[in-house]
């Protein structure tokens, strides 16, 4: 369903039972899945890649070219997968020729007023809170949380089942499972309870718990509390996914709660 007061480009792809609001533009070279809803007054431009049973809330952009003084008018993507909702005044921009594409994954929250840079790439089941900032070049892994008007450094890496304290600014990478919050942003435990909606099992969590105890209070530095993980700790994917993150932190990690 199209209302007549809307702009649709022709050469625009359309999928089935899509529901599109009046006010709402869309430009050329733009693909919509089965099943979404673009609700009124939207823009979706040049370049968005919009999956299946998506929705797109009032006054959304999808896919404005970066705010990026380097962007030479490169044809790039911004790319929303399946069953993700982008709410009220959320914009989300597309690549540079840096990495070509912005990529919001599947079964996402983007909350209102965020703000999601050029080549950015978020995992799945991630939930960006209301007027939260996302500087170019940022990765956020599969399920991480942060809360209202979060700022990310560009560049930055936000592991796996994180959660972030609102109103806190990212400025290292913060590694997966941790809850972390305070100024200047600190780990400040693990996210016990994202974990445990999620099924990990009690012996899962004491050896991220015990990992993160070497990493933040045995008094090593970060390379020689990697190596203590990976000779000391069991071999397991919780384990694998923290020393390789560790080892990809061209940043460095957030400090310790009692750092």
């Amino acid at each position: 369903m199209v209302q007549e007061m809307s702009f649709i480009h022709p050469e625009a792809k359309i999928g089935k039972n899509v529901e599109i609001g009046p006010f709402v533009y869309i430009d050329r070279d733009v693909e919509i899945g089965d099943g979404c809803q673009i609700m009124a007054h939207a823009t979706v431009l040049s370049g968005a890649r919009i999956g299946k049973n998506v929705k797109i809330f009032p006054n959304a952009v999808i896919s404005a070219i970066p705010q990026d003084l380097k962007f030479k008018g490169e044809e790039t993507t911004a790319v929303i997968g399946d069953n993700t909702t982008i709410r009220e005044c959320a914009t989300v921009n597309r690549g540079t020729a840096s990495k070509g594409t912005t990529i919001v994954g599947s079964n996402c929250l983007i909350m209102a007023y965020a703000h999601i840079a050029h080549d950015c790439r978020l995992a799945n089941n991630i939930i960006i809170g209301n007027a939260s900032q996302i500087a170019g070049e940022v990765l956020i892994d599969d399920w991480a949380i942060l809360s209202g008007s979060v700022l990310v450094h560009q560049f930055s890496h936000i592991g796996a089942h994180v959660i972030i304290q609102g109103g806190s600014r990212v400025g290292k990478d913060v590694p997966p499972y941790v809850t972390a919050g305070r100024d200047p942003l600190s780990y400040a435990g693990l996210n016990l309870v994202g974990l445990r909606r999620r099924g990990f099992s009690n012996d899962q969590i004491r050896e991220i718990q015990e990992i993160y105890r070497i990493l933040y209070q045995s008094g090593l530095n970060m390379t020689q509390a990697t190596e203590k993980i990976y000779s000391e700790i069991p071999d397991s994917n919780e384990k694998e996914t923290v020393v390789s993150f560790l080892k990809s932190a061209e940043r460095g990690i957030i400090r310790g709660y009692f750092d």
